[in-house]
């Protein structure tokens, strides 16, 4: 049995916050120490305190981060109006041409002096309420996955724009690096190739295929040059931002095979995009047919393109939501057969058929699990001792806190830190070390990671100075 990595950092930073009185002065890493192991201890944690301790926290950076979900409502808005488009107050959902009846389609001038009307689109472009009104509505995770339809014909209009006031709010809140899902790969669709992607042999045909086609390279070329073009001055000394083109796993073999080889592909010739991703909910038919056929997909590419990283979404499952054996193989399979370097969300390893044997390779091979604290338990209904949080722990896996989707939740990355503060024993030495792990295990290039973890070192002496200022 392995000694859990917390507990070794909670005895190191309660040896340090009691140090004996003739030990000299405490430090200021010290004293933050203290005051922090002060605000989770007794009856129940200080979580006002801790919601103000963690917003002055440098937080390294947020790997798991989608960013059409994370911009909110009232900017896409902003959008809307600017474009001439208008709300179907019907589905909610934006329409981008005129409207036969035009009774049927809310100006957001409208909207804005409509409060119910407003109130409502709120609810159907996020999960605000979800818990405390009376309306009809969908069971949480479909809530939560049909969020996107409705605003999607607006998330690629302004990238530069949604960029920046990404920036700002990561900035105001000390996040120093984003590693974003930002816009999905290009789509080629072949009704040919689509019942014969078995095997290796198929995906090469297909793959040479995709290559000779103009269309297919023109995607290419144009989601890079977007990619250009929309970060035009995001990165600077103190602010970084990079990309992973995403792959939706409920469509066809051909266009989720066409959508890997592109981002494959623009990752090996884009520096700022770092990996590729897949994303939508795992439990959906197709998703879960077609799950191991995805693996074997991205291994073949992989060969193909060996310096491209894979952080993967794998396991985002819960008891009851797919048959039990349906639960047994998610992040072996992505670790084993697709050589994932990350894992999110990674929810059902209490499930899966070998975890032990799953935990100890992710420790060795140091892959890190990107914890979504807020999702897990909007989308899945799964928070405290029965995430899996714990499991990792004990089992020496490494892991980050990162914020998933904070526009459709209506969240922060520093509540993230929050909500792990207040349910889980911990110390201010383990979340000082997340923030570094978060850029450790970040995609960057080797010597931007060095630079930020150098600014990270000046931030939290910063920080540290400050508390130990303000308790004096």
């Amino acid at each position: 049995m392995h000694t859990p990595l917390s507990s070794l950092m909670l005895a190191a930073a309660i040896s340090a916050a009691f140090a004996a009185p003739g030990a000299g002065a405490a430090t200021n890493a010290e004293v933050t120490a203290r005051h922090f192991a002060s605000l989770v201890s007794g009856p129940a944690p200080k979580t006002a305190e801790l919601t103000m301790f963690f917003n002055n926290m440098p937080k390294g950076a947020d790997l798991h981060h989608h960013y059409s979900g994370a911009i909110y409502a009232e900017q896409y808005l902003e959008w809307v109006a600017k474009l001439g488009y208008c709300i179907d107050k019907t589905s909610w959902s934006v329409k981008t041409d005129k409207p036969a009846d035009p009774k049927s389609c809310a100006t957001v001038g409208e909207l804005e002096q409509d409060p119910v009307a407003y109130r409502a689109l709120l609810h159907k472009w996020s999960t605000l309420d979800f818990y405390n009104h009376s309306e009809d509505q969908l069971a949480p995770d479909l809530a939560f996955f049909t969020t996107f339809p409705r605003f999607n014909d607006v998330a690629s209009t302004n990238g530069n724009d949604g960029q920046q006031r990404l920036k700002q709010r990561a900035i105001a809140e000390n996040v120093s690096y984003i590693e974003t899902v930002f816009e999905i790969a290009p789509i080629t669709f072949d009704a040919e190739f689509d019942g014969k992607l078995k095997d290796d042999a198929a995906f090469a045909a297909y793959l040479a295929k995709l290559e000779a086609s103009p269309a297919f390279n023109k995607g290419i070329a144009d989601y890079s040059a977007y990619v250009d073009s929309s970060s035009a001055g995001i990165d600077d000394e103190h602010f970084t931002m990079r990309y992973q083109p995403f792959v939706l796993r409920f469509l066809s073999p051909s266009i989720v095979f066409s959508q890997m080889a592109a981002g494959f592909k623009i990752a090996s010739q884009n520096p700022k995009v770092v990996s590729v991703n897949i994303v939508g909910a795992e439990h959906y038919p197709v998703s879960m047919r077609d799950y191991e056929l995805h693996m074997r997909m991205y291994k073949f590419l992989s060969a193909k393109y060996p310096n491209v990283k894979l952080s993967l979404h794998a396991g985002e499952l819960a008891l009851g939501q797919v048959p039990p054996e349906g639960l047994k193989f998610h992040i072996a399979e992505a670790i084993d057969i697709a050589g994932a370097k990350r894992i999110g969300h990674g929810m059902d390893i209490a499930h899966e058929r070998q975890p032990l044997a799953i935990l100890k390779k992710m420790r060795e091979k140091n892959i890190p699990v990107e914890v979504n604290l807020t999702s897990n338990e909007f989308i899945l209904g799964v928070k405290g001792e029965a995430h899996p949080l714990n499991i990792y722990r004990k089992y020496g896996v490494p892991f980050v806190l990162s914020s998933d989707d904070t526009g459709v939740s209506r969240n922060t990355l520093s509540n993230e830190y929050v909500l792990f503060a207040s349910r889980y024993k911990t110390s201010y030495a383990e979340v000082k070390k997340l923030s570094y792990d978060s850029i450790r295990y970040a995609f960057l290039a080797e010597a931007d990671k060095q630079r930020l973890l150098k600014q990270l070192d000046a931030r939290f002496a910063k920080f540290e100075a400050d508390v130990a200022t303000s308790l004096k």
